[in-house]
């Protein structure tokens, strides 16, 4: 039987059992398509980055035998579009069975089951063989519970996957979460070593995507582009970051600081988003690592680490499945406004936000703290309606793919699912960004003071932001602690605060 199988740009995995021998019956087919390169405005290093890993994996399948179309991006019979493509292919080698990977993007799973159902030939979907989890796991984990939290399902993955326990029900060193542990402010010390990076030269990727004129965002050095973009690749930046960096990652896995971009995070989201690399064995040879070297790595450091992939990502994923496709369209706070320019230049007085969006346009990459209290808190105290926030996200990072970009932002980020994701809005004035940065140091408005023109501007957006939004947060509990806080709050005060607060939400771009 003819077969047709295909692989999307995230589905690079070396180790699925479709590669487990070669068929003369069966062709591969992946594609650099503008139905990929323009559904938002991506970072230019991130298409490069997928379509770098792209080709290295189709030089990958044909060294081992297999048979494999790959299009890239300019190519004359590339219809720039999945489903012609895919009919052009099984009208010119009369294929009689179609085979796909499942997915994980609600979009593209729609638009390959309706494609599917009017074809005339046989086809089927398989699980891509990547996460712990399925897609239904976590809605069936909380089937009939009041709430969700993402806590109660970490603790049920450790145990179901016996990592980092004692026994069946206790957990190594005596305790579920030590992310208290992992709240320090990273002061010059320890010193930390330099990222594992790479120097590719990827100006031929560079040159096509600009012929096709593809809209793009933020900057590349095409000579010199710094992320993995094969297995090989990916397996050095995992073993360089359990050598080097795991020994202090907890510790200061929520810091920030202006002279270092990567702390001690290991920058393998890409690397697994893409699928290159497993999160089942990034676990384990973290935790190898951690029982290999007691001595000098405590549990706090790999737990931390455990449970953003363990916990976080496989949960994200599971939300994302189970909340869309309305979870797109949530909006609970009913926000409106509009991203300020500075989130396409950087061009603003406050120095984090300055920061951190340089950082991103420059680089791709920014970690969850930057993403969550810098860029996504101004964001939601601003007001911003999610669409906007979303897509900015979605763009910006060489990691984001909308199953776990969209439930971080729409969820964590915007709290527009109204608590599906977290339990109380992540929204802080200016002490938080400095008690875990060194941001405010050197910012041209003062984090102390409260009121005026000197003021930090995140001091006034916050109080306004819990005053317009009273009515959603009434039935909070987690939220008693801050409308407490201003409901004492003396009315002049407020007042100006709101003064203050208006005329930044009207004029941001001048702060």
């Amino acid at each position: 039987m003819k077969k047709l199988r295909f692989l999307l740009g995230d589905q690079l995995n070396h180790k699925h059992s479709w590669f487990s021998s070669a068929d003369k019956n069966t062709i591969y087919f992946m594609a650099e398509m503008r139905q990929e390169t323009d559904y938002t405005v991506h970072h230019i290093q991130k298409v490069v980055a997928f379509f770098a890993s792209m080709r290295n994996f189709y030089e990958h399948l044909k060294s081992k035998g297999h048979q494999v179309i790959y299009y890239e991006i300019d190519a004359e019979e590339n219809k720039q579009d999945l489903l012609e493509n895919l009919q052009q292919l099984i009208d010119k080698y009369e294929i009689e069975k179609l085979e796909y990977q499942l997915p994980d993007e609600y979009r593209l799973d729609e638009q390959l089951k309706d494609f599917c159902s009017n074809l005339e030939i046989e086809t089927e979907a398989f699980d891509t063989e990547h996460f712990y989890t399925s897609r239904t796991d976590l809605a069936e984990f909380y089937e009939g519970k009041k709430e969700m939290t993402m806590e109660y399902f970490y603790r049920d993955m450790r145990k179901k996957h016996s990592i980092l326990m004692q026994n069946e029900k206790n957990p190594e060193g005596g305790k579920w979460n030590f992310d208290k542990s992992n709240r320090k402010k990273w002061k010059g010390q320890p010193e930390i070593p330099h990222e594992k990076g790479f120097r590719k030269d990827v100006s031929k990727i560079v040159e096509q995507i600009k012929q096709q004129d593809i809209k793009t965002m933020g900057s590349i050095q095409e000579k010199n582009f710094n992320w993995p973009t094969s297995r090989p690749d990916c397996l050095k930046v995992l073993n360089y970051f359990c050598e080097n960096l795991l020994i202090h990652f907890g510790d200061y896995q929520d810091a920030m600081h202006t002279e270092q971009i990567y702390l001690f995070h290991s920058r393998l989201s890409f690397a697994m988003n893409s699928k290159m690399l497993s999160p089942q064995e990034v676990i384990e040879k973290v935790v190898d690592t951690y029982h290999e070297n007691k001595s000098e790595i405590d549990i706090s450091q790999v737990e931390g680490f455990v449970r953003q992939i363990l916990g976080w990502r496989e949960y994200m994923r599971g939300i994302y499945w189970k909340e869309m496709p309305g979870y797109r369209r949530s909006n609970k706070l009913d926000n409106q406004h509009q991203l300020p320019d500075f989130y396409w230049n950087a061009k603003t007085k406050m120095n984090c936000l300055h920061h951190s969006i340089k950082q991103s346009l420059d680089e791709a990459y920014a970690h969850h703290i930057q993403r969550l209290m810098i860029t996504g808190n101004f964001a939601l105290l601003a007001q911003i309606h999610p669409d906007e926030v979303d897509a900015w996200y979605l763009g910006i990072y060489i990691d984001a793919i909308e199953w776990v970009e969209m439930p971080n932002t729409r969820g964590m980020s915007q709290f527009a699912d109204g608590g599906i994701v977290a339990t109380k809005p992540y929204v802080s004035s200016g002490s938080y960004i400095n008690k875990m940065s060194n941001y405010c140091k050197d910012c041209h408005y003062n984090v102390n003071k409260k009121e005026g023109e000197e003021a930090c501007p995140f001091n006034s957006l916050y109080w306004n932001f819990l005053d317009d939004k009273r009515e959603h947060f009434k039935d909070n509990q987690r939220m008693n602690m801050m409308m407490s806080l201003l409901n004492k709050m003396n009315p002049e005060t407020l007042k100006n605060h709101k003064e203050r607060a208006a005329d930044i939400l009207k004029n941001p771009n001048k702060y």
